[in-house]
């Protein structure tokens, strides 16, 4: 099922814009966690990453595309871990 949903999503042009929220949402969810398995509060979060309660619920909205890395980095460091990025091979597309 996976590659053919895959598949569905490119066809509606739309796979990338998918991928990237399904990443935002993850991504929120880890921060979120790592802050309540550490006692951490939102306005605690906010004081150590520099920044306002505001600008860190927009980063813990799953729904909320617009982050930067900065705000990324920021965050993790806040919660005592870095962010590790890697590229990896796309596994061959199905000709059209």
């Amino acid at each position: 099922m996976g590659s053919d949903f895959d598949d569905f999503l490119r066809e509606e042009k739309i796979f990338e814009e998918v991928e990237a929220a399904a990443i935002k949402k993850v991504l929120a969810c880890m921060i979120e966690q790592t802050m309540a398995e550490t006692h951490i509060t939102k306005s605690e979060m906010a004081r150590r990453m520099g920044t306002s309660r505001t600008q860190l619920d927009r980063l813990l909205d799953p729904a909320n595309p617009s982050v930067t890395l900065s705000t990324v980095v920021k965050a993790a460091k806040a919660i005592g871990k870095k962010i590790s990025i890697s590229l990896e091979e796309i596994h061959s597309v199905k000709p059209a």
